[in-house]
C-alpha cells in the first residue's frame, strides 16, 4: 500500500531553549512512567489506517508551533563551506551497566573530536524508556559547544501499553489501528517529555524505523504503519520537524509502502564516508523525502556526514550550542 502523506512535508521549525510548543498541548516536563514491553500483539489487521481527526491542520499546528516560540539568530549557525562531519549516539555511550535489561549500556566510545553536530536519542532501545544519561549526553554536547539534534527509536507496543494509551491522543481509540496510532502518539509526547527534562533542545525529530531486538515490530505492515504515524504526529503537534532514520530495505520490512515524505537520514552500515555520501542520491530513497544525513560506521562510532547543500543551511537542521 504506497500512502503519501503530504501534510507531514512541513517547513522545518526552528527552536530554542528546551524545544517544542508551550501550551495545553505540551507534554509535562518530567517523562512519565515507563509501561512494560514484550511480545507484539497478533490481531488481524485492519484493511487501512483511519485518517486522524486533524490531518488537513498538521500544517497550521506546525506554524502556531513556530511562532510560539522564539528562532535561532540567523547567524547562530554560519553556513559551511562543505558538507560537515557529525556523529550520533545513545544509550549504547552511555557508562556501562544501566538501562533496561535488554538494553544494558556499554559505555561505547563517544563522537571523535572532527565531529561538528551531534544528533542525540531519546530512548533506551524501545519507546517508553528513556535514555538514561541522556541529561548527561546533552551536558557533553552543550560544553563542547557543537550542533545537536535529537532522534528517538521507534518500536511496536504490547497489548498492556496499547491498553494504557490507545484511548488517549487525536485518533479513535475505540478501532484498533485507532488505538495504535494513539500509543504511537503517547510514545513521541514520552520522548518530548525526556528530551525537555534533558535539556536538550532541536529543530528536528528523527524517527528511527528498523527491527528493535527483543521488542519486535508486528508481521503487520498497517499496523506498524498506524504505530509512526501517530509517533509522527505527536512530534509535529509538539511543535517540532520530523525526519526518517532508515534504509529502503529495513524501512519496507516494517510498514511496507506506507510514506511520510518527510526528510531522510540514510544508514550506510559499516562501509566508508564515501558510502554514506552516495546514499545521499535518488537511489537510495526511503519514503519520499530528500536526503539530509549519510550514516556509517568506522572505528566503533556512527559517523555521519551533511547530504547535498545542507551545510548551507545547518540552523534548519540543529540547535547550536
Amino acid at each position: 500500500m504506497r500512502r503519501a502523506v503530504a501534510a507531514y512535508a512541513l517547513p522545518l521549525i526552528l527552536l530554542a531553549g528546551c524545544g517544542g510548543a508551550s501550551g495545553t498541548d505540551s507534554p509535562d516536563a518530567t517523562p512519565p512512567e515507563p509501561s512494560s514491553q514484550g511480545a507484539a500483539p497478533t490481531q488481524p489487521a485492519d484493511t487501512a489506517l483511519p485518517s486522524p481527526t486533524a490531518r488537513d491542520e498538521l500544517a497550521d499546528l506546525a506554524e502556531r508551533a513556530a511562532s510560539q516560540v522564539p528562532d535561532q539568530p540567523e547567524d547562530a549557525i554560519p553556513r559551511a563551506a562543505a558538507p560537515v562531519l557529525g556523529a550520533d549516539i545513545s544509550w549504547p555511550q552511555c557508562p556501562r551497566g544501566l538501562g533496561i535489561p535488554e538494553k544494558r549500556t556499554l559505555g561505547a566510545p563517544m563522537p571523535i573530536p572532527e565531529a561538528r553536530f551531534v544528533v542525540i536519542g531519546l530512548t533506551n532501545g524501545p519507546g517508553f524508556y528513556p535514555n538514561p544519561c541522556l541529561a548527561e549526553q546533552t551536558a557533553w554536547v552543550r560544553e563542547r559547544r557543537l550542533m545537536a539534534a535529537a532522534y528517538a527509536v521507534a518500536s511496536y507496543p504490547d497489548d498492556t501499553t496499547v491498553a494504557q494509551h490507545g484511548a488517549t491522543g487525536p485518533y479513535d481509540g475505540s478501532s484498533r489501528l485507532g488505538a495504535l496510532q494513539n500509543t504511537g502518539y503517547q510514545q513521541a509526547l514520552f520522548n518530548v517529555a525526556s528530551m525537555r527534562n534533558a535539556g536538550l533542545a532541536t529543530p528536528i525529530v528523527w524517527i528511527d524505523v528498523e527491527p528493535v531486538p527483543d521488542f519486535e515490530w508486528s508481521a503487520d505492515p498497517v499496523a506498524n504503519s498506524a504505530v509512526v504515524d501517530g509517533l509522527a504526529r505527536g512530534y509535529v503537534d509538539a511543535g517540532y520537524a520530523i525526519g526518517v532514520y532508515s534504509t529502503p530495505a529495513l524501512w519496507d520490512g516494517v510498514v511496507g509502502g506506507f510514506e511520510l515524505g518527510v526528510p531522510e537520514w540514510r544508514a550506510a552500515g559499516q562501509t566508508s564516508r564515501a558510502e554514506a555520501e552516495s546514499r545521499c542520491g535518488a537511489d537510495w530513497v526511503i519514503q519520499g523525502g530528500a536526503g539530509v544525513l549519510g550514516q556509517w560506521v568506522e572505528a566503533g562510532r556512527d559517523q555521519n556526514i551533511t547530504c547535498a547543500d545542507v551545510h548551507l543551511d545547518l540552523g534548519s537542521w540543529f540547535h547550536q550550542y
